[in-house]
């Protein structure tokens, strides 16, 4: 009885911790998330330059001439290309797919790559005399890589390289797992399940498949499948899963625990199935203790909130002239957030209600809210209310990035009805933060679900260049309007 308990541990261990994706000869390859981003990333650099290459060897470019071209010409090119392209959601995996998301959002990103590559002095091309060798360099660039993005469109994203897997494990719900799983991403599918009892689930759809303990090494090799899923917790898979298991695993299969497969797809913890296997699930991010981030941070906040009190001041003449014609009354106010370990403070805002919006008591803030007035709508959008928030960031009340701050009133209620919701404030909150680009408005305890638990990606996986993505795509949030 312990040799077997020992194996489910074992094999449950492995399942737990491993990110690697084993291939072999039976199983069928595909690309995860981060390697179709790679892809997408590497590519379209890559068309630019040989988009360029080839159409100066056909007609003569001496804006950017090959043979005297510079090596530096090409980095900085290239690092516009993705600056602008993450900005403009070029690299968003579910607007890749569409030719016409792709080609006006491409657009947009290849307009001002051009604009900036013009516009950096020394260490780009000297302007040409004819200024239509400008509109021939900005229609290279966007064909080059329009033509890569449908053939990406039209092969990568084909049948062929959908990532097919299997779920299995005691207790849990396949209907709500594969939902979960397939919303995430646009080229994942489960193709069959396993659980207690082998019964039919109703909703899993035709093309999901009810297993029992003896087909799945069988369905596994047959079926072009990449991975398995183990929806189990800490306490393991029993022993009939476990020899099972062990045999697709020698060959080569990829075993993931569901959580971990969850947060590649999603960036979110599951925090419905933490339950009692908290440590498990939450480990803290290396970076929490981590004196030399937290200095770094610290410094970006005192940058960041300078350069913002300095863009309030800029924009607050022309605030108060359209508050004065439109929105009569006071143009801040103060209110009692929750801030880092618990402690209260006072957040500064730009008012976008009307006075005594709350006089009946605290009430949640939702879409086309009638409180709301029409310039507040108007800041809400452009996000604009928020920078006020800057001098909380300077004071040290607030970070840029990190949990949006709640009302005390609120926060009392949502510990209450979500698990672990009071360890979004083991850090500072802040300005912007993952669940803010990532999730809508949360106007329910619902919606404030679904963005804790992006807060606690953000605080389980929290580093630098996490939050440099945050920072990109806030430009990304405000420039689509995303700010409701």
């Amino acid at each position: 009885m312990l040799k077997e308990h020992s194996t489910c541990l074992i094999i449950f261990d492995y399942v737990c911790t491993t990110n690697l994706l084993y291939v072999s000869a039976s199983s069928v390859k595909h690309f995860n998330i981060s390697e179709r981003k790679i892809l997408l990333r590497i590519v379209d650099v890559l068309s630019a330059i040989v988009g360029i290459y080839v159409f100066s060897e056909y007609h003569e470019l001496s804006y950017f001439d090959i043979q005297q071209s510079d090596v530096i010409w090409y980095v900085l090119l290239s690092f516009y290309i993705l600056l602008f392209g993450t900005i403009f959601e070029i690299y968003d995996l579910q607007k890749a797919e569409s030719r016409f998301k792709i080609f006006k959002n491409l657009t947009l990103a290849i307009l001002l790559t051009v604009l900036f590559f013009l516009l950096t002095p020394v260490y780009t091309p000297s302007l040409p005399a004819n200024r239509i060798e400008i509109v021939y360099f900005f229609g290279i660039l966007l064909l080059s890589i329009f033509l890569w993005r449908i053939f990406y469109i039209s092969v990568i994203t084909s049948p062929r390289f959908y990532r097919n897997s299997v779920i299995v494990g005691d207790n849990y719900n396949p209907v709500e797992v594969k939902k979960e799983l397939e919303k995430s991403d646009p080229h994942f599918f489960v193709r069959a399940y396993l659980h207690t009892g082998n019964e039919a689930v109703y909703g899993m759809g035709e093309d999901c498949v009810a297993l029992a303990h003896d087909a799945l090494e069988s369905f596994v090799i047959n079926n072009n499948i990449s991975e398995i899923i183990v929806t189990n917790s800490f306490k393991g898979v029993d022993n009939k899963l476990a020899r099972i298991l062990i045999p697709l695993l020698r060959k080569g299969y990829s075993i993931r625990s569901y959580s971990h497969v969850y947060e590649d797809l999603s960036s979110k913890v599951p925090v419905q199935n933490v339950g009692n296997d908290f440590y498990c699930y939450f480990p803290f991010s290396k970076s929490h203790n981590n004196k030399l981030y937290q200095t770094f941070h610290r410094f970006m906040d005192i940058i960041v909130g300078t350069i913002g009190l300095m863009f309030l001041c800029l924009i607050l003449p022309f605030v108060m002239l359209i508050n004065l014609l439109f929105n009569k009354g006071p143009i801040f106010y103060k209110q009692v957030r929750v801030g880092k370990n618990g402690k209260h403070y006072l957040i500064y805002k730009l008012r976008t209600m009307v006075k005594d919006a709350e006089k009946k008591g605290a009430q949640w803030a939702t879409k086309n809210d009638a409180r709301i007035t029409v310039f507040g709508n108007i800041l809400r959008k452009t996000r604009l209310d928020e920078v006020p928030q800057f001098i909380n960031v300077f004071k040290g009340d607030m970070s840029f990035i990190g949990p949006r701050p709640e009302r005390p009133h609120f926060v009392e209620e949502l510990e209450k009805r979500i698990p672990f919701y009071e360890i979004r404030h083991v850090i500072k909150p802040g300005v912007t933060g993952w669940a803010q680009v990532n999730a809508k408005y949360a106007s329910s305890a619902e919606d404030t679900l679904e963005k804790l638990q992006f807060d606690l990606y953000y605080i389980k996986n929290r580093n630098v260049f996490l939050d440099l993505r945050i920072l990109l795509k806030t430009f990304s949030t405000v420039i689509f309007f995303r700010g409701q």
